[in-house]
């Protein structure tokens, strides 16, 4: 029931970057992801790759370890490579440069300093040249090495230690940025001039967590399982997620398993209610929880067998 499939990222119907000339050196996943975002708004993205290995396409680390994804990343990318630490490469460099209006980076300061990326250098060299640079933390964290990883067991998205399902530091970090790469044009446009914004993929993993750090998607909180219309649950044959989290929901719920006129919050939260509505799921299959669901409007999705895990 419910089942959502992706959008195409191939374009976005306003295409507020049409006209946007983006040059990125970003690597690895959280710069290509938000590349092709503003691919998707209509700018015309450039990346410069360092020059490979014999035998290697690329020098991303992404082309090693998940080709299909720096493929899909790229679809819509010009791709130039060169030594940036090699005057033949700085060249290629500022020939590119003459003509962007947003510079994207993943390096550290100190890497930047020594490629003559300083912002200082640049925006006296291009004034109207914006930059957004992605960072592992903002400040003083900049040149602290990380992964999305460690990101997320610093902002406590990971109280069992249990290995994350995605890369939500990373992919949001991309968001955060693709969203900086507007500002600084909004900003150009209002002032004529460019912008320097600092993404952290920490403050990201941060921003993530905060429904966790308010008490709501902790173990004891309404949406971390406390509240028995609003967790999984397993049935005959599977796995199921249930989000009737507001009052007309969990009283259909509710009402499907018996428990008529219930659906306030602290009944749901209430042991005999979680155990009544445990049993109700136990009892069924997932075909006949899902026409329960469709028929009493109820949200409810099926966990894949792969994923699942005891509710």
């Amino acid at each position: 029931m419910n089942m959502h499939t992706p959008s195409s990222w191939s374009a976005m119907p306003l295409q507020p970057l049409r006209g946007t000339r983006i040059l990125s050196l970003a690597l690895n996943l959280p710069g290509p992801a938000a590349l092709l975002r503003c691919a998707a708004m209509g700018a015309h993205c450039t990346k410069l790759e360092p020059l490979p290995t014999p035998g290697s396409d690329s020098a991303d680390p992404m082309h090693s370890y998940c080709a299909p994804a720096y493929d899909q990343l790229h679809a819509q990318v010009r791709r130039l490579q060169a030594d940036l630490k090699s005057p033949e490469g700085q060249a290629q460099l500022h020939a590119e440069l003459a003509q962007t209006q947003v510079l994207l980076t993943s390096f550290r300061p100190g890497a930047l300093r020594k490629l003559g990326l300083d912002w200082e250098t640049l925006q006296a060299r291009y004034p109207q040249l914006s930059m957004v640079r992605i960072f592992g933390a903002t400040g003083e964290g900049a040149d602290t090495p990380g992964h999305d990883l460690t990101y997320q067991a610093e902002a406590g998205l990971l109280p069992t230690g249990q290995m994350p399902s995605s890369l939500l530091a990373d992919m949001t970090g991309a968001l955060l940025a693709s969203e900086a790469v507007l500002q600084t044009q909004m900003h150009r446009l209002r002032c004529g001039a460019g912008a320097l914004l600092d993404v952290g993929l920490f403050e990201a993993a941060q921003w993530l967590a905060q429904p966790l750090h308010w008490g709501m998607s902790a173990p004891d909180g309404v949406v971390g399982g406390a509240h028995a219309g609003y967790r999984t649950y397993r049935c005959q044959d599977g796995m199921v997620a249930v989000a009737a989290l507001e009052p007309h929901f969990a009283a259909r719920l509710c009402a499907a398993a018996g428990l008529p006129g219930v659906g306030d919050v602290t009944t749901l939260q209430q042991a005999d209610t979680h155990e009544a509505i445990s049993g109700f799921m136990r009892e069924r299959t997932l075909v006949q929880l899902q026409e329960i669901a469709l028929q009493q409007d109820i949200p409810l999705h099926v966990i894949p067998a792969a994923a699942g895990q005891a509710g």
